[in-house]
């Protein structure tokens, strides 16, 4: 019989990146700001916190950051403003991303990498597990990939992580999993991680995507661990700990991940994204596609 593990309630998303890829467009603004259609980017991602049930969401910031605990507060002026317009529209549109979570933030003041930044949480989670969901990566709610990390943590314990298999020519742009197979077809027990390998150094072409599942052993771990490549706290050193001592705080599982995933950490991806997400809307699909074809044929 499978062993059930405590129910997680709280998400870290860090937030205190310069977006130094997207400047001008940054020097002022937060990237996780940039909208994505008609919704900031960071927005998506409290989105999929709350969808899987975690509604007590943990995000640490840096300099600059204001905006985003801005975004996610009450904003009586323009809340009444449109209700005098009689505006309900947007007005359940403006009051909704205030009513997604009970938020918290947190800076991290030096930013000293990934592991640094969920370091940075440990006073919040205190002893229970926590998820951490990084806002580069947009995944699309009609494939719960948090859930079911949630689901296989509570049933196996340790830590999970979500990996997605790449072409091994682009293994060197993500963190790299050794893995093997269980009972379940998209579950994989983890043996190994690299950091950003390269391809002929590469374990396997599954990649780590940014949505974890911790264990709060990792705590303890990342406070011992040393900068590694680029100087930096990484996580992925913390956790390749875990996996190699199951005795410290379980063991570590991949849920591979096959659906529909959007990458707005760089310039070209975060415009693919705005375009399949319009696409895809209800309201603004139809009339987007048709001017999209006639671009594409008469333009292109």
């Amino acid at each position: 019989m499978t062993e059930s593990h405590p129910r997680i309630s709280k998400a870290v998303i860090p937030a205190a990146g310069l977006g130094t890829r997207f400047l001008p467009a940054t020097k002022a603004t937060p990237k996780e700001m940039l909208p994505v259609v008609d919704k900031p980017a960071i927005q998506y991602v409290v989105e999929e916190a709350a969808a899987a049930g975690l509604d007590d969401v943990l995000m640490i910031t840096g300099r600059n950051k204001r905006p985003l605990e801005d975004h996610f507060d009450r904003n009586y002026e323009l809340e009444s403003a449109l209700q005098k317009k009689g505006d309900a529209g947007r007005l359940a549109k403006v009051q909704e991303s205030s009513d997604l979570a009970t938020m918290h933030y947190v800076r991290q003041g030096d930013p000293r990498g990934l592991g640094h930044a969920v370091l940075c949480a440990a006073p919040h989670v205190g002893q229970e597990p926590f998820a951490v969901l990084l806002g580069d990566d947009l995944i699309d709610p009609r494939d719960p990939l948090l859930a079911r990390m949630v689901e296989v943590q509570e049933q196996r314990g340790g830590s999970v992580i979500a990996l997605m298999e790449v072409e091994p020519s682009q293994i060197h742009l993500y963190g790299c999993a050794a893995v093997e197979a269980t009972e379940d077809g998209d579950v994989v027990k983890i043996t190994g991680l690299v950091e950003k390998p390269d391809p002929a150094d590469a374990p396997s072409n599954y990649a780590i995507i940014g949505r974890y599942v911790l264990d709060p052993a990792i705590f303890d771990i990342l406070r011992r661990t040393e900068p590694g490549r680029g100087g930096e706290i990484q996580l992925t050193d913390a956790l390749q700990q875990l996996a190699d001592d199951e005795k410290v705080g379980g063991p570590v599982h991949g849920v591979v991940f096959k659906g529909r995933r959007y990458d707005t950490g760089d310039r070209g991806d975060y415009l693919r994204a705005i375009v399949r997400l319009a696409c895809e809307r209800e309201d603004l699909g139809p009339d987007f596609r048709t001017w999209l074809r006639s671009y594409v044929t008469e333009e292109m």
